[in-house]
């Protein structure tokens, strides 16, 4: 019986379960220091001066340094910006100076003892401020505050305003898409040990092999003396893929005291300085007709970068919601442009879904939109624009984006059985009927994502997420297997998903199969995860692997049973002759003879039961799926709850249906989460007042809903396993859903929009108006 497809419980678990996950600041090195940061606490000012005589004298300080005492100054992979604020701060958090102790008691006194004279700037905290006439500069050198921009082709203006021209219907809409915080488990965390011939990093992040090569490159170290180690990582959600200052001194301040350096983030500074996501705004067009066909879409975005891009990702995100936003829907004539804006603000970066949750809240609250102004019900909307199955590969038009598979229909046709809709839309009206019952809404939302990051040259500038990934599968003597890959796994359950696709190839069991990654002295090079990446490409990479190991295993398991390598099969871990099973050669004697040059016939080389492949895409997968969520809002508090949501996603094959699960169910509460509790928070002055779980409202289990799940299946054409990825699909479709269940149950007071997070209080003021007036 095939492995893949059937519910396997995550390898990975035990340790973590029982205590025994070994994360960053769990590495002790005898000697290790501890690093602190002196940060600004002003958005925008001039530093006149800053005085480290304090800190220096405090007994058990080793080190105080600012960006004067660094040979190399600028910060890898930001855009305008130096590892430590030179003469000027941007964003309330931005390191100023640096302190090493003997512990962390004394580093952050130390740090307490730092004095920073600030001259305050006039400074912008929204994009409205930044691109308003006169606007204080964020980067006075580019003599603007945008600092990236795609405007909209003429070509695709003129054929959109002749669409538009020719529509029967317009409607316009704007919203925002707010900023979030990835809120890890484990903020960031580094140990760099630099001994006397090589340096050695553990780090919490999801590329080490990248991490590496960028700091050989900054500190000039040659990367075989230059090792980075990813021990488990409490959570990434994309904000780990970033070069942040504490990467590079940590090492270099190790090297100059000879000694272990080690710093670990408070909950605090992650959520100052950590790269939060999203924090979008969008003005929208859409023209249509009055049997609710979409004729034509205009899309702008600003995008709110904060202070120092996060390169390449911060342009990425604008760039994949613009090719994303058609979504599931075949729209003539579309036309989509952005423009990236600065403001003094923690730089902006990626999370979870990456410029796809906004492009699908985009297409989603269009649909309903248009469902509104004609008075169709939203599923019928969404079958009436639908790309047709006979049209895919299908090219939007607007962009050089080929969508590999899908059916549509099918989903949200699954998602309204599960559903029960007709039911659903009775007990609605029964609810929104009777005063003393909660307010009920149902929103929809079928969206389709880009994954499988990425095929070569459709990335050009975003070398680091493309286009390959690796793997390396090596036969031991006794028979078993371990696999090495490039892939870096930070909760997926990677190390289960690659057993169980080389337990079928190599007719093994997968209890006999380990898997190693994150250690880029161990493990061939790779570019890591993120994108939805490791199931089409490192799944991939580890099939492959298997495939050669395992024909060369039949011609050594041929040669010992006197046979023809094409007249075997392995059943039970046991080569055999088929049809013939009284004479069997165990995996065990195989690996043995793989090693043993006088087992092996002339042609086969010892060690020829290891392989190494690094697969590359032949293009982007397209994970779609349709979602239904129920809500229940309380009259008299405004307070939403999610009473149900229904999943139906289509991710083609499906590896292991129990890890596809958990990764909706988590993606679906982070979406949740969007629609009705996070929100990063800046006052006037640049203060972050979301800084703290007790001020940055997090989901809890009691939070989380009923979630009833189902699936579809259209394979990719662009890997043999034909899997298109999950990781993120939760995130893409399930805040719309919420948001458009919220308007639909406050439809019966002239609601057609509603702003993120929604809170009760914003709730209820709604109610309240409408019952006053």
């Amino acid at each position: 019986m095939s492995m893949v497809g059937t519910r396997v419980i995550r390898k990975e678990d035990p340790n973590l379960i029982t205590g025994r996950g070994l994360f960053t600041d769990d590495v002790s090195i005898m000697g290790t220091t501890i690093m602190a940061f002196v940060r600004s606490t002003e958005a925008h000012a001039d530093i006149v001066s800053v005085d480290l005589a304090e800190a220096r004298a405090l007994p058990g300080v080793l080190v105080v340094i600012t960006v004067d005492d660094l040979e190399t100054q600028e910060l890898p992979g930001a855009f305008m910006r130096t590892v430590l604020a030179k003469d000027r701060v941007r964003f309330v958090g931005e390191p100023i100076a640096v302190v090493v102790a003997e512990d962390r008691y004394i580093a952050a006194d130390a740090v307490e003892l730092v004095q920073v004279t600030y001259r305050p700037l006039p400074l912008v905290i929204t994009p409205v401020e930044a691109l308003a006439v006169g606007a204080p500069l964020v980067q006075e050198a580019l003599g603007t505050n945008v600092c990236f921009e795609v405007p909209w082709p003429q070509e695709q203006i003129d054929q959109v305003d002749r669409a538009f021209e020719a529509a029967p219907r317009q409607a316009s809409t704007t919203f925002h898409s707010q900023r979030v915080h990835p809120v890890p488990m484990e903020p960031s965390a580094i140990l760099a040990d630099w001994g006397p011939d090589k340096l050695t990093v553990w780090a919490s992040t999801q590329m080490p092999h990248g991490l590496r090569n960028c700091l050989s490159s900054f500190l000039g170290v040659p990367q075989h003396q230059c090792r980075v180690i990813q021990p488990d990582v409490g959570g990434g959600f994309g904000a780990k893929v970033q070069q942040y200052p504490e990467l590079f001194l940590a090492p270099i301040l190790s090297k100059r005291l000879g000694r272990p350096v080690k710093y670990v983030q408070t909950r605090t500074e992650c959520f100052a300085i950590m790269c939060s996501g999203r924090d979008q705004h969008h003005e929208i067009d859409v023209a249509f007709d009055d049997d609710g066909h979409i004729l034509g879409l205009r899309s702008l975005i600003h995008a709110d970068l904060g202070a120092y891009p996060d390169l390449p990702n911060s342009f990425g995100m604008p760039t994949l919601t613009n090719w994303m936003s058609s979504g599931c829907y075949k729209i003539p004539a579309i036309v989509a442009g952005y423009k990236c804006v600065l403001t003094n603000k923690t730089p902006q970066s990626a999370y979870r879904g990456a410029g796809r949750p906004e492009a699908s809240f985009l297409a989603e609250r269009v649909v309903d939109l248009i469902a509104d102004e004609t008075g169709i019900d939203p599923a019928e909307v969404r079958l009436r624009n639908f790309i047709p199955t006979d049209e895919f590969p299908y090219k939007v038009p607007h962009a050089e984006v080929y969508y590999d598979s899908g059916n549509y229909p099918l989903s949200l046709h699954e998602a309204l059985r599960l559903c029960d809709y007709e039911n659903l839309k009775v007990e609605r009206d029964r609810r929104n009927a009777d005063a003393s019952e909660k307010l009920m809404g149902i929103g929809f939302s079928t969206w389709v994502e880009i994954a499988a990051f990425g095929p070569r040259g459709a990335l050009e500038g975003f070398g680091h997420i493309g286009s390959y990934e690796s793997a390396q599968v090596k036969i031991q003597p006794d028979g078993t297997a371990i696999i090495a890959t490039g892939a870096s796994p930070h909760g997926q359950g990677t190390h289960t998903t690659l057993a169980m696709i080389a337990a079928d190839e190599l007719h093994m069991s997968i209890d006999n199969i380990t898997v190693r990654s994150g250690d880029t002295d161990t493990t061939p090079q790779g570019v890591g995860t993120m994108g939805s990446r490791t199931a089409a490409i490192a799944g991939e990479a580890t099939k492959q692997a298997s495939i050669k190991v395992f024909q060369n295993a039949c011609k050594i398991a041929a040669h010992m049973l006197e046979a023809n390598p094409d007249d075997l099969e392995c059943v039970d871990g046991l080569f055999q002759v088929k049809g013939v099973p009284s004479k069997t050669i165990p995996w065990s004697q195989v690996g043995w003879a793989g090693l043993s040059p006088t087992l092996l016939p002339d042609d086969i080389p010892a060690g020829c039961l290891e392989s190494t492949v690094f697969a590359e895409p032949t293009g982007f997968t397209y994970p779609a799926g349709a979602y239904v969520c129920v809500v229940g809002i309380d009259r008299d508090t405004g307070h939403v709850e999610v009473e149900k949501f229904y999943s139906v996603d289509d991710c083609g094959t499906v590896i292991n249906p129990l890890l596809a699960e958990g990764q909706v169910q988590g993606g679906i509460i982070q979406g949740i989460a969007q629609a009705l509790f996070e929100e990063m928070v800046w006052d006037s002055a640049g203060q972050p007042l979301t800084t703290t779980l007790m001020d940055y409202l997090a989901p809890a289990a009691s939070d989380v809903p009923s979630i009833i799940d189902g699936r579809t299946n259209t394979p990719t054409p662009h890997n043999s396993l034909g899997a298109k990825g999950i990781g993120e699909s939760g995130t893409i479709g399930s805040t719309p859903a919420v948001v458009n269940a919220v308007v639909n149950a406050l439809a019966q007071y002239g609601v057609k929009n509603i702003a993120m997070p929604i809170s009760p209080q914003r709730v209820w003021r709604i109610l309240n108006q409408a019952q006053g007036a």
